[in-house]
């Protein structure tokens, strides 16, 4: 991935791992047409006169709007805001060059809202952590002097870390689901010892931390994060406090699942991990116990496992740093927000089956409705998520963002979505499909569909739905392509099913072909499609 990074400082400290190239200092006469990204990073002049800066700043916000104008509309653009590191105040009742700053901030939110490629790079984020975190001074004047250093290059390390992290925010990249221990983590105190009454959870301390962190835990919820407990405990007493305790926040309904019993919690995460049927890479563990944490360490490496903080009063920065490192997202889907209930509705799915004889006989009685749609503004934030988070079911295990997704259908390619509803509620937009066209000949790029969907055909239905489409718009050839990962072995064998013919394979590869003109498929009435 090639970047082409507008500046007005040295900064090239700071992107040491990246394939760069950098402009002028504030110039953005040539703008590198041929870079896949472009970074903009300006910081307010290092000068005496503050009315020169408040100019040069406003200045700044001008330059980005031109500069904008000379990259395609497709091509991500990460601007970085911007923030007062150092400033003199003649007159503390003057703010001007704040009162700049602060304009050319909401500048760049307008220019986003208007500029669907470009992303905002909040750097305030950064700048408030790197205190606690390094103890390294935000500027080193001799660097800044000697070479036009805006930033101490001893922030280096840290800084690409945190941008690296931005950059997977904006992909769209995140955990999906916490892991959750009870005794000395929802609440302070062990419950089965110290009874409902002795456990420590409302509004004086240390109870008051517990709370916070509860509160903290329902705006996961709400954001569409996956909560679930792994605790050893009695589930009697469990549930009587979750009912009965007028400050306990996080309740059975919040929950998609929860082992709370005496055995192994690397074994109870397994389950919970099966049970949702996602990875265990998908997963974090929060738990006060140092010998329970080593135990998923060292068992389920794949988990990610955090240091819980040593005294309740440091709750706010370890849900700042948990928030930083694991579940902040740029912006949600409403699949993202509804994401509990439809794991809760997969259980559900799951006992009515028991109740049937045959396969046949549960997907009629499921009344399951399958919606086709193409892209829209709508619908462009999830089908880029999709790409990036899904591993089981995913032939190629493509990766794009949103300006990926609009490059290929201003290259006329067909993209189509798929959405699930049956009786038991709606699992939204849960499935993809790219396909590049030449005349009349078409290219799979990418297929793929949520877990939390299979096992009812769905996937077969959805792929013969849109072969058959394509033959009604002249095409008479497909062509498509697996590859293997770590996680797709499940689909390895998936378009023969179909009756693709495979051209060539290789051990991680093969490519298939399929003659329209000498397929009909016969698409089973048990699902109701929509198109």
């Amino acid at each position: 991935m090639k970047y082409f990074i507008l500046r007005n400082y040295t900064i090239e400290p700071f992107f040491k791992e990246m394939d760069a190239v950098f402009s002028g200092y504030e110039d953005i006469s040539f703008v590198d047409a041929e870079s896949d990204r472009y970074i903009w990073w300006y910081f307010p002049p290092y000068k005496t006169d503050n009315e020169i800066i408040a100019k040069e700043i406003e200045n700044y916000g001008n330059l980005l709007e031109f500069a904008l104008n000379s990259i395609e509309a497709s091509k991500l653009v990460f601007a970085f805001s911007m923030q007062a590191i150092y400033k003199i105040n003649y007159q503390t009742g003057n703010n001007i060059v704040d009162e700049a700053i602060i304009n050319y901030n909401r500048k760049l939110k307008d220019l986003s809202e208007s500029r669907r490629n470009l992303k905002i790079i909040d750097f305030s984020n950064f700048l408030n952590g790197i205190h606690t975190k390094t103890g390294i001074s935000t500027i080193d004047w001799k660097f800044f002097y000697m070479s036009q250093i805006p930033l101490n290059p001893k922030l280096g390390t840290e800084f690409s870390l945190w941008f690296n992290r931005q950059i997977e925010t904006v992909e769209l990249q995140r955990k999906k689901c916490l892991v959750l221990d009870l005794d000395n983590t929802l609440w302070g105190g062990i419950l089965g010892e110290d009874g409902a009454e002795g456990v420590k959870i409302g509004e004086t301390y240390p109870g008051n931390c517990f709370l916070f962190f509860q509160e903290y835990l329902l705006q996961l919820y709400n954001n569409g994060v996956i909560l679930t407990v792994c605790s050893k405990n009695n589930e009697k007493d469990v549930e009587d406090f979750w009912n009965n305790n007028p400050y306990q926040k996080i309740k059975r309904e919040h929950l998609a699942t929860y082992r709370i019993n005496w055995n192994n919690k690397a074994d109870n995460i397994r389950e919970i991990a099966e049970e949702l049927n996602i990875g265990l890479d998908s997963l974090v563990f929060v738990d006060d116990n140092p010998t329970e944490r080593e135990l998923i360490t060292q068992i389920l490496p794949q988990v990610s496992v955090p240091d819980f903080p040593a005294m309740p009063y440091l709750f706010p920065e370890f849900i700042k740093n948990l928030t930083d490192n694991y579940f902040s997202v740029y912006q949600l889907t409403q699949e993202d927000v509804a994401k509990t209930q439809q794991y809760k509705q997969n259980a559900e799915r799951k006992q009515f089956q028991s109740r049937f004889a045959d396969i046949d006989s549960y997907l009629r009685s499921l009344n399951i409705e399958l919606t086709i749609e193409q892209l829209n503004d709508l619908n462009i934030t999830r089908i880029a998520q999709l790409t990036q988070k899904t591993n089981q079911f995913n032939l190629t295990t493509q990766r794009y963002t949103e300006t990926d997704i609009r490059n290929f259908t201003e290259a006329g390619a067909l993209i189509y979505a798929l959405r699930v509803k049956d009786r038991f509620g709606d699992n939204g937009l849960t499935g993809l499909i790219i396909i590049k066209k030449e005349g009349l000949i078409a290219e799979i790029d990418t297929l793929l569909l949520s877990c939390r969907i299979l096992g009812k055909n769905i996937e077969i239905v959805f792929v013969q739905t849109v072969l058959m489409k394509l033959k009604t718009l002249g095409i008479n050839n497909v062509k498509a392509t697996y590859i293997k990962t770590l996680k797709n072995n499940q689909v390895e064998n998936f378009y023969e099913k179909l009756d693709f013919e495979i051209e060539k394979f290789s051990e991680t590869e093969k490519d298939y072909k399929l003659d329209l003109t000498k397929v009909n498929y016969l698409i089973s009435d048990i699902y109701k499609i929509i198109e």
